[in-house]
Protein backbone atom coordinates (compact mmCIF):
# COMPACT_ATOMS: atom_id res chain seq x y z
CA UNK A 1 0.00 0.00 0.00
CA UNK A 2 1.47 3.61 -0.77
CA UNK A 3 0.96 6.43 1.21
CA UNK A 4 1.23 9.81 0.19
CA UNK A 5 3.83 12.33 1.79
CA UNK A 6 2.51 14.47 4.78
CA UNK A 7 2.20 18.04 3.98
CA UNK A 8 3.35 20.11 6.33
CA UNK A 9 0.42 23.07 7.41
CA UNK A 10 0.94 26.30 9.19
CA UNK A 11 -1.33 26.43 12.13
CA UNK A 12 -2.76 29.70 13.69
CA UNK A 13 -3.97 30.06 17.49
CA UNK A 14 -6.72 32.76 17.81
CA UNK A 15 -6.24 33.01 21.38
CA UNK A 16 -8.82 35.30 23.99
CA UNK A 17 -6.67 37.06 26.46
CA UNK A 18 -9.23 38.58 28.76
CA UNK A 19 -9.37 42.16 29.34
CA UNK A 20 -6.25 42.64 30.94
CA UNK A 21 -5.62 40.59 33.99
CA UNK A 22 -3.12 37.68 33.61
CA UNK A 23 -5.15 35.48 35.31
CA UNK A 24 -8.24 35.23 33.22
CA UNK A 25 -6.46 33.58 30.94
CA UNK A 26 -8.39 29.71 30.39
CA UNK A 27 -6.38 26.58 30.77
CA UNK A 28 -6.87 26.42 27.40
CA UNK A 29 -5.62 29.73 26.19
CA UNK A 30 -2.39 28.89 28.53
CA UNK A 31 -2.42 25.52 26.37
CA UNK A 32 -2.04 27.17 23.38
CA UNK A 33 0.46 29.71 24.00
CA UNK A 34 2.25 27.02 25.26
CA UNK A 35 2.13 25.09 21.68
CA UNK A 36 2.99 28.55 20.08
CA UNK A 37 6.32 28.88 18.14
CA UNK A 38 5.55 32.53 16.85
CA UNK A 39 3.07 35.53 18.26
CA UNK A 40 2.09 38.08 16.45
CA UNK A 41 1.57 41.46 17.40
CA UNK A 42 0.55 44.52 16.15
CA UNK A 43 1.98 47.75 17.39
CA UNK A 44 -0.37 50.53 17.76
CA UNK A 45 2.54 53.28 18.75
CA UNK A 46 3.86 54.46 21.73
CA UNK A 47 0.41 56.54 23.23
CA UNK A 48 -0.57 52.53 23.39
CA UNK A 49 2.60 50.79 24.33
CA UNK A 50 0.89 49.76 27.35
CA UNK A 51 -1.13 46.99 25.32
CA UNK A 52 2.21 45.67 24.07
CA UNK A 53 3.46 45.58 27.20
CA UNK A 54 0.61 43.64 28.89
CA UNK A 55 0.51 41.15 26.23
CA UNK A 56 4.22 40.43 26.97
CA UNK A 57 3.55 40.08 30.74
CA UNK A 58 0.90 37.67 29.96
CA UNK A 59 3.44 35.50 27.96
CA UNK A 60 5.77 35.84 30.78
CA UNK A 61 3.73 34.77 33.27
CA UNK A 62 2.73 31.84 31.38
CA UNK A 63 5.83 30.68 30.02
CA UNK A 64 9.39 29.72 30.29
CA UNK A 65 11.41 32.60 30.11
CA UNK A 66 12.66 33.22 26.88
CA UNK A 67 10.85 30.39 25.71
CA UNK A 68 8.92 32.04 22.65
CA UNK A 69 9.12 34.47 20.10
CA UNK A 70 7.53 37.73 19.24
CA UNK A 71 7.30 39.30 15.54
CA UNK A 72 5.76 42.79 15.98
CA UNK A 73 4.33 45.34 13.09
CA UNK A 74 3.26 48.61 12.99
CA UNK A 75 -1.21 48.55 13.32
CA UNK A 76 -2.19 50.67 9.93
CA UNK A 77 -4.03 54.22 10.63
CA UNK A 78 -7.57 54.44 10.70
CA UNK A 79 -9.37 57.47 9.44
CA UNK A 80 -11.45 57.88 12.61
CA UNK A 81 -12.96 60.88 11.38
CA UNK A 82 -15.50 59.27 8.68
CA UNK A 83 -18.91 59.40 9.59
CA UNK A 84 -22.39 58.58 8.21
CA UNK A 85 -21.96 56.72 4.58
CA UNK A 86 -18.44 56.74 4.90
CA UNK A 87 -17.86 54.70 8.19
CA UNK A 88 -18.77 50.90 6.81
CA UNK A 89 -15.78 51.82 3.39
CA UNK A 90 -13.27 53.06 6.10
CA UNK A 91 -13.31 50.32 8.21
CA UNK A 92 -13.18 47.70 4.93
CA UNK A 93 -10.51 49.89 4.09
CA UNK A 94 -8.62 49.18 7.54
CA UNK A 95 -9.42 45.61 8.04
CA UNK A 96 -7.94 45.19 4.56
CA UNK A 97 -4.31 46.70 5.12
CA UNK A 98 -4.31 44.67 8.06
CA UNK A 99 -5.12 41.58 6.16
CA UNK A 100 -2.26 42.74 3.73
CA UNK A 101 0.27 42.67 7.11
CA UNK A 102 -1.10 39.45 8.16
CA UNK A 103 -0.49 37.50 4.87
CA UNK A 104 2.96 38.84 5.09
CA UNK A 105 3.82 37.94 8.66
CA UNK A 106 2.11 34.78 8.44
CA UNK A 107 4.40 33.80 5.15
CA UNK A 108 7.31 35.31 5.99
CA UNK A 109 8.09 34.75 9.51
CA UNK A 110 5.87 31.16 10.47
CA UNK A 111 7.22 28.12 8.80
CA UNK A 112 5.40 25.46 7.18
CA UNK A 113 5.21 23.12 10.06
CA UNK A 114 5.00 26.07 12.45
CA UNK A 115 2.23 27.48 14.97
CA UNK A 116 1.39 31.04 15.05
CA UNK A 117 -0.76 32.98 17.32
CA UNK A 118 -2.55 36.08 17.50
CA UNK A 119 -3.37 37.22 20.87
CA UNK A 120 -6.77 39.23 21.08
CA UNK A 121 -8.11 41.52 23.77
CA UNK A 122 -11.58 39.76 25.28
CA UNK A 123 -13.00 37.03 23.20
CA UNK A 124 -12.27 37.08 19.68
CA UNK A 125 -16.11 36.97 19.13
CA UNK A 126 -17.19 39.88 20.14
CA UNK A 127 -16.50 42.87 18.48
CA UNK A 128 -13.05 41.99 16.81
CA UNK A 129 -12.07 42.09 13.31
CA UNK A 130 -9.66 39.08 13.59
CA UNK A 131 -11.46 36.29 12.72
CA UNK A 132 -12.95 38.17 9.48
CA UNK A 133 -9.13 39.77 8.29
CA UNK A 134 -8.03 36.00 8.28
CA UNK A 135 -10.89 34.39 6.06
CA UNK A 136 -10.21 37.24 4.09
CA UNK A 137 -6.35 36.06 3.91
CA UNK A 138 -7.08 32.85 3.42
CA UNK A 139 -9.51 34.07 0.58
CA UNK A 140 -6.66 35.89 -1.25
CA UNK A 141 -4.77 32.43 -1.71
CA UNK A 142 -0.98 33.47 -1.80
CA UNK A 143 -0.78 31.84 1.88
CA UNK A 144 -2.45 28.91 3.36
CA UNK A 145 -2.87 28.01 7.35
CA UNK A 146 -5.17 26.22 9.55
CA UNK A 147 -6.39 28.39 12.30
CA UNK A 148 -8.71 27.71 15.13
CA UNK A 149 -10.01 29.92 18.21
CA UNK A 150 -9.78 30.04 21.90
CA UNK A 151 -12.55 31.85 23.67
CA UNK A 152 -11.76 34.26 26.20
CA UNK A 153 -13.23 36.30 29.27
CA UNK A 154 -14.58 39.19 27.43
CA UNK A 155 -14.65 42.84 28.82
CA UNK A 156 -18.43 42.68 29.17
CA UNK A 157 -18.10 39.33 31.59
CA UNK A 158 -15.32 41.49 33.45
CA UNK A 159 -17.69 44.42 33.80
CA UNK A 160 -20.11 42.94 35.70
CA UNK A 161 -18.52 40.49 37.35
CA UNK A 162 -16.16 43.41 39.01
CA UNK A 163 -19.71 45.35 39.86
CA UNK A 164 -21.15 42.16 40.95
CA UNK A 165 -24.25 41.97 38.83
CA UNK A 166 -25.63 40.50 35.78
CA UNK A 167 -26.06 40.82 32.66
CA UNK A 168 -29.78 40.26 32.43
CA UNK A 169 -32.60 40.15 34.53
CA UNK A 170 -35.11 37.27 35.22
CA UNK A 171 -36.77 36.29 31.85
CA UNK A 172 -35.26 39.85 30.35
CA UNK A 173 -33.12 40.14 27.32
CA UNK A 174 -29.62 42.31 27.00
CA UNK A 175 -28.40 43.67 23.89
CA UNK A 176 -24.32 44.04 23.39
CA UNK A 177 -24.02 47.49 21.20
CA UNK A 178 -21.95 50.25 19.96
CA UNK A 179 -22.14 53.82 21.16
CA UNK A 180 -22.63 54.69 17.53
CA UNK A 181 -25.92 52.54 17.40
CA UNK A 182 -27.11 54.04 21.14
CA UNK A 183 -26.48 57.38 19.92
CA UNK A 184 -29.43 56.24 17.26
CA UNK A 185 -32.41 55.74 20.37
CA UNK A 186 -32.39 53.29 23.50
CA UNK A 187 -32.84 49.59 21.44
CA UNK A 188 -36.85 48.90 21.82
CA UNK A 189 -37.52 46.54 23.98
CA UNK A 190 -34.80 46.31 25.91
CA UNK A 191 -33.53 47.82 28.98
CA UNK A 192 -30.16 46.24 30.03
CA UNK A 193 -27.97 47.59 27.36
CA UNK A 194 -24.14 46.87 27.38
CA UNK A 195 -22.22 49.79 25.26
CA UNK A 196 -18.49 49.17 23.50
CA UNK A 197 -16.86 51.21 21.59
CA UNK A 198 -18.13 54.48 22.85
CA UNK A 199 -15.79 57.07 22.08
CA UNK A 200 -18.24 59.68 22.89
CA UNK A 201 -20.00 59.09 26.03
CA UNK A 202 -23.40 58.67 24.37
CA UNK A 203 -24.66 57.68 27.71
CA UNK A 204 -25.52 61.55 28.43
CA UNK A 205 -27.94 61.28 26.05
CA UNK A 206 -30.24 59.63 28.33
CA UNK A 207 -29.33 61.21 31.98
CA UNK A 208 -32.67 62.75 32.45
CA UNK A 209 -33.86 59.29 32.38
CA UNK A 210 -34.14 56.77 35.43
CA UNK A 211 -31.55 54.42 34.49
CA UNK A 212 -28.66 52.79 35.92
CA UNK A 213 -25.11 52.95 34.83
CA UNK A 214 -22.32 50.23 35.55
CA UNK A 215 -19.36 51.86 33.94
CA UNK A 216 -15.54 50.51 34.08
CA UNK A 217 -12.04 51.49 32.18
CA UNK A 218 -8.70 49.79 31.72
CA UNK A 219 -10.89 46.24 33.25
CA UNK A 220 -8.64 43.98 34.65
CA UNK A 221 -5.52 46.02 34.77
CA UNK A 222 -4.15 47.68 37.94
CA UNK A 223 -5.40 51.07 36.40
CA UNK A 224 -8.86 49.66 36.43
CA UNK A 225 -11.88 52.48 37.36
CA UNK A 226 -15.35 51.90 38.04
CA UNK A 227 -18.18 53.83 38.76
CA UNK A 228 -21.92 52.68 39.31
CA UNK A 229 -25.01 54.04 40.26
CA UNK A 230 -27.84 56.33 39.07
CA UNK A 231 -26.76 57.45 35.47
CA UNK A 232 -27.63 61.19 36.88
CA UNK A 233 -25.63 61.19 39.37
CA UNK A 234 -22.84 58.85 37.88
CA UNK A 235 -22.09 60.62 34.52
CA UNK A 236 -20.70 63.94 35.74
CA UNK A 237 -18.19 61.70 37.63
CA UNK A 238 -17.51 59.48 34.62
CA UNK A 239 -17.09 62.15 32.58
CA UNK A 240 -14.37 63.48 34.93
CA UNK A 241 -12.66 60.72 35.49
CA UNK A 242 -12.61 59.35 31.85
CA UNK A 243 -11.02 62.79 30.94
CA UNK A 244 -8.18 62.39 33.58
CA UNK A 245 -7.52 58.81 32.71
CA UNK A 246 -7.12 59.84 28.63
CA UNK A 247 -5.52 62.84 29.73
CA UNK A 248 -2.21 60.54 31.93
CA UNK A 249 -2.45 58.05 29.93
CA UNK A 250 -3.22 58.81 25.94
CA UNK A 251 -6.06 56.17 25.25
CA UNK A 252 -8.81 54.71 27.24
CA UNK A 253 -10.93 51.68 26.76
CA UNK A 254 -14.29 51.54 28.66
CA UNK A 255 -17.62 49.29 28.52
CA UNK A 256 -20.34 50.26 30.22
CA UNK A 257 -23.73 48.50 31.08
CA UNK A 258 -27.29 51.04 30.82
CA UNK A 259 -30.03 49.14 33.05
CA UNK A 260 -33.17 50.67 32.91
CA UNK A 261 -35.89 50.61 35.97
CA UNK A 262 -38.94 49.74 35.41
CA UNK A 263 -41.86 52.03 34.77
CA UNK A 264 -44.81 52.22 36.33
CA UNK A 265 -47.07 51.84 33.55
Amino acid sequence: MAYGRLVAVRTIHVIGIGAGDPDQLTLQAVRALRGTDVFFVLDKGEVKSDLTRLRRDMLDTHLPEGGYRVVEARDPERDRRAGGTAYSPAVGDWRSARAGIYERLIAEELGEDETGAFLVWGDPALYDSTLGILEEVLARGTVTFAYDVVPGVSSVSALVARHRTGLNRVARPVQITTGRRLAEGFPEGVDDVVVMLDAHQTFRRYADQDIDIYWGAYIGTPDEILVSGPLAEAAPRIERLRAEARERKGWIMDTYLLRRNPRGD
